[in-house]
């Protein structure tokens, strides 16, 4: 897999964070506790796990609160002027069923590039959190350290770090085309590119052949990485690919796919334009797909 020469200059929701992780205070207490007695330190507010916007900013932040207490939270990292930024790890869950995602399409594209990285980094934590309290060596019960980055069972001590799990989403090209498919959750006409995740003893570049093959029936050769991008729902990094294919013929995978289409340069552009007459409508411009349709097109 070789990487391309064709730049790609626009933004991409979710990177661009520029936050210090500071590493160096997870793992050392003293420090960490002056960072959390910082007048200036503050904590990322979330409805659940949504944004919770207010008057002032579409990602809140607070003060620390006097009654708040530093195990409960994470540290996101060191702002460029030094300022602490955390979150925390009680999750208040609404009754309210749950919708994919809640609010979020609605606030992340009106986010500085910053604040959405920020976002995505705070919501994968905290879902992780709220989802591996136990041990899945032993069964006990788990409790954060190292400010948020490991828990640690409290029967066998096994730590357990958060998860980040690769999914290839990639474009197979043919003769001037792309394919495109739409998956059966999506409405009609929405298309997307192709995407799944890599398995266990497999790089990237057999899991892009393999997921086009097992959803198309397109078989390829050379795959070429584009970029990637973190994807907060719940935590996957999604590393965009483009595929030379090896003929057309589709042979689909209904069980992974509602169609797949083909799909010329005026196709997308007309897509992305918005024109009402365009054969399908794209992705949205805060998911990695419709960056690559955009570099596709060389824009």
């Amino acid at each position: 897999m070789t990487q391309t020469t064709l730049a790609y200059p626009r933004p991409i929701t979710f990177t661009g964070g520029t936050i210090d992780r500071a590493d160096h205070l997870r793992i050392d207490p003293e420090r960490l506790a002056a960072a959390w007695a910082d007048p200036r330190a503050r904590i990322v507010l979330l409805d659940g796990l949504d944004p919770r916007p207010t008057a002032d900013s579409l990602l809140a932040t607070s003060p620390v609160p006097p009654e708040a207490a530093l195990g409960d939270h994470a540290l996101l990292g060191l702002r460029d002027d030094g300022t602490p930024v955390f979150v925390s790890l009680i999750v208040i869950k609404s009754d309210e069923p749950p919708v994919f995602p809640p609010k979020v399409w609605q606030v992340i594209p009106q986010l500085s590039l910053d604040e959405a990285a920020l976002y995505g980094a705070a919501r994968s934590l905290v879902d992780w959190h709220d989802r591996h309290q136990y041990c899945a060596r032993c069964g006990g019960k788990s409790h954060p350290i190292r400010a948020g980055w490991v828990r640690q069972c409290e029967i066998c001590s096994t730590e357990h770090f958060p998860r980040t799990d690769p999914v290839v989403i990639m474009l197979a090209e043919y003769e001037g085309k792309v394919l495109i498919g739409r998956n059966a959750r999506f409405p009609p006409r929405r298309f997307s590119a192709l995407a799944g995740f890599v398995e266990p003893g497999e790089t990237i570049e057999e899991a892009v052949r393999r997921e086009i093959m097992e959803e198309a029936g397109v078989r390829c050769g050379r795959v070429d990485y584009l970029f990637s991008q973190p994807w907060p729902f719940p935590s996957q990094l999604m590393i965009a690919c483009v595929a030379q294919a090896l003929d057309d013929r589709i042979v689909l995978d209904e069980n992974e796919l509602a169609e797949a289409v083909w799909v010329s340069k005026d196709d997308v552009r007309a897509a992305l334009a918005e024109d009402e007459n365009a054969l399908f409508l794209p992705p949205s411009p805060v998911a990695v797909a419709h960056h690559m349709l955009r570099w596709w097109l060389g824009d």
